[in-house]
């Protein structure tokens, strides 16, 4: 961070920041603790075109979490353009690692979310960002179109176009409606953080859960779960909790498949081919 840009933060905050240290937050930004005499801030700097538009949609993902009153985010104090990129500026939150009795609050405050914040159809009012893709968010009444035409087709169109899948590998949009339709329940739109993995939640030094770095709209809450299960981190007193809200209804296992797909595809896309034979077992088994 230059000089300049942190006197323009201290200007806009009001207060003297008297120390500042990079810190990891995330693959695409630059991240860094910023103290104050009395106050910690968490920052994120990024120079790309599309920086500020990305940040404007994590602020409205966390400011839809903070509104369900079910679970804790962290408070966005800035989120500012620059001549070419963007800045966000939030509340600190001091992490630590978590016990068994923490997951077991963090399953029970994302079950609340899940069943509390909900929707007349699947979507959300504005696009935003899965890591540094585009993720649209046109509404639909069936899940089926929605997973299908908003979250499937288009990575698989970025995979063809960028050569890392061929047409003979994909299915067809019919194939993958018929394929989704036969496994996915009616499910009431649920309001998901959507990029869940072990690095987008933290615990508070106070134990309190909190989640970050959301991808938001609503769709059928076990997409969350799903992602939870692809890189691991999560303990069994969370899937526990959860399932005292959420018990199984039947095809959990073919539904995770097919919700790991899209972000196996967004993984295929961002890091290359090592995602290929995954993404491809998946679609040989249900499409």
């Amino acid at each position: 961070m230059n000089k300049a840009l942190k006197e323009h933060i201290e200007y806009l905050l009001g207060v003297k920041v008297r120390r500042m240290q990079p810190v990891s937050g995330g693959d695409i930004s630059e991240a860094y603790l910023l103290e104050a005499e009395t106050e910690r801030f968490f920052c994120k700097i990024n120079y790309d075109d599309r920086a500020h538009d990305m940040f404007k949609a994590e602020k409205a993902g966390l400011q839809a979490i903070a509104q369900s009153k079910t679970i804790n985010v962290p408070k966005v104090l800035l989120c500012e353009p620059l001549e070419k990129g963007g800045f966000l500026v939030m509340d600190h939150i001091e992490p630590k690692r978590p016990t068994e009795a923490d997951f077991e609050a963090l399953g029970h405050q994302l079950a609340a979310l899940h069943r509390q914040a909900t929707a007349k159809e699947f979507g959300f009012p504005n696009d935003n960002f899965i890591g540094s893709l585009p993720q649209s968010n046109s509404k639909h009444a069936l899940w089926s179109d929605f997973y299908v035409q908003e979250r499937l087709l288009p990575q698989l169109k970025l995979a063809i176009d960028t050569g890392k899948l061929t047409y003979s590998e994909i299915p067809t949009e019919e194939g993958l409606i018929k394929g989704c339709s036969q496994l996915f329940p009616h499910v009431t739109p649920s309001l998901l953080h959507g990029d869940l993995w072990s690095g987008n939640y933290l615990i508070s030094a106070k134990g309190a859960p909190y989640l970050i770095d959301p991808a938001v709209y609503y769709g059928h809450y076990e997409v969350d779960m799903a992602m939870t299960r692809l890189f691991g981190g999560f303990g069994p007193s969370f899937y526990r909790a959860y399932q005292e809200h959420f018990p199984p209804v039947g095809h959990e296992k073919e539904r995770n498949d097919i919700y790991q797909l899209y972000y196996l595809l967004v993984h295929l896309n961002l890091f290359g081919s090592s995602y290929k034979a995954s993404v491809t077992q998946i679609l040989d088994r249900y499409f």
